[in-house]
């Protein structure tokens, strides 16, 4: 495997993953896991009696589903990224509307950009999220470092 990955990837889309059904039992794991106490998000009759269908996930729930979709390039062999060498540097998520369990999530990765600084590729990946009807929900961007030899 190379130790620079392919430039050319920049711009590339993939297949969009499987959908991923959203649960109330995950949400309120994550939520326990990262101490976010909001009823909304723990307790499905708060969740509606503010309005939502019901339990509310914490925006940063997304980054397990956006992570698991970004091993669709990191895994490319064509890629040229070797996995040893990767450091997360940066997540971001920009929310359309609220996730709530019970959503069918489709994540569809892109890789934004890869560009060589100081003998270390920075790479930048978006993965939309998008609903059964092909809404799109949240868009979570990542950056990562692959460190030069």
């Amino acid at each position: 495997m190379s130790a620079t990955p392919d430039p050319s990837f920049a711009g590339r889309s993939y297949p969009p993953g499987p959908a991923e059904e959203v649960s109330a039992v995950k949400i309120a794991e994550f939520a326990r896991a990262t101490g976010v106490t909001h009823p909304v998000s723990l307790d499905a009759e708060a969740a509606r009696a503010a309005g939502y269908a019901d339990v509310v996930a914490p925006p940063t729930f997304l980054v397990a589903l956006a992570q698991a979709t970004e091993a669709q390039y990191i895994e490319d062999p064509a890629a040229g990224v070797d996995f040893s060498r990767v450091v997360h540097g940066e997540e971001t998520f920009e929310l359309q509307r609220p996730v709530v369990a019970g959503d069918r999530l489709v994540p569809t990765l892109t890789v934004e950009s890869i560009r060589a600084v100081g003998g270390n590729a920075m790479i930048t990946t978006r993965v939309d999220m998008t609903d059964a009807d092909g809404r799109l929900v949240a868009i979570v961007r990542s950056s990562i470092v692959v460190r030069g030899e």
